[in-house]
């Protein structure tokens, strides 16, 4: 199970690293960055959500606390990925930090949140719990 969550998780990066280009070729322009990335937190979380409903039969959790630990890693796994690339394209800390941040606009904790109950959604969804 331990290795399916890491797949999983690799596709849930993958696929928002691409709904990231998408937002800044699409999206940015129209709204501004800020909003942009606000935006982004919502359909960033509908496709997460997604992505767990589709794989979370694959995934064989069984257990709220199983979904509950998968969506940990998850969480953990992403935050040390989204800093780590935020830092790669040049990002302050308090840029990054600002992503998080209600009092600046930030809406990323919301998308963190989601991306750990994902799994346990899809296995509602599914009725495995």
């Amino acid at each position: 199970m331990i290795l399916r969550a890491l797949l999983i998780w690799a596709l849930i990066a993958a696929a928002e690293v691409i709904h990231g280009i998408l937002r800044v070729k699409l999206l940015n322009r129209r709204v501004g960055d800020r909003r942009a990335r606000q935006i982004a937190v919502f359909t960033g979380s509908a496709l997460i959500v997604l992505i767990a409903w589709l794989l979370t039969p694959w995934l064989g959790a069984s257990h709220a606390s199983q979904c509950f630990w998968i969506g940990g890693l998850w969480f953990v796994l992403m935050l040390a990925f989204e800093l780590w690339l935020g830092r790669l394209f040049g990002f302050s800390w308090k840029r990054l930090a600002s992503d998080f941040d209600f009092r600046k606009g930030g809406l990323l904790s919301i998308g963190m949140a989601v991306l750990w109950l994902a799994p346990w959604i899809g296995a509602k969804l599914h009725g495995h719990l």
